[in-house]
């Protein structure tokens, strides 16, 4: 299982964890990142450059973003009629400009 990111990256607007990733696969949706599983190679370099502790390691993950994190990239989002799947790179696709429906929801409580 690849590290995920939690409900606390929601609104952060840092990014450094982008930049320290060797393999581009922490991809922007209009709230919050994700990291894509298959793509995510377990080395941990984002895990100390997030300001706000929200990526986990794999057995320390929240069921439900684990999930979260799953749907962003396998079921489609918002808008779109296909999954976004594994595009091989972020910087590739530029923010894709919008979240699963559990971080929409919570950006609006």
């Amino acid at each position: 299982m690849a590290y995920v990111i939690n409900e606390k990256c929601i609104s952060e607007i840092d990014g450094s964890c982008v930049d320290v990733c060797p393999v581009d696969c922490i991809y922007e949706g209009l709230t919050k990142r994700y990291i894509q599983p298959e793509e995510c190679i377990e080395c941990g370099a984002c895990l100390t450059e997030c300001p706000v502790a929200a990526i986990t390691a794999p057995a320390g993950t929240d069921p439900a973003w684990a999930e979260d994190n799953k749907t962003f990239f396998a079921l489609p989002l918002p808008g779109r009629s296909t999954p976004l799947g594994s595009p091989g790179g972020a910087m590739g696709t530029g923010p894709i400009g919008v979240d699963t429906p559990l971080v929409a929801n919570w950006s609006r409580g």
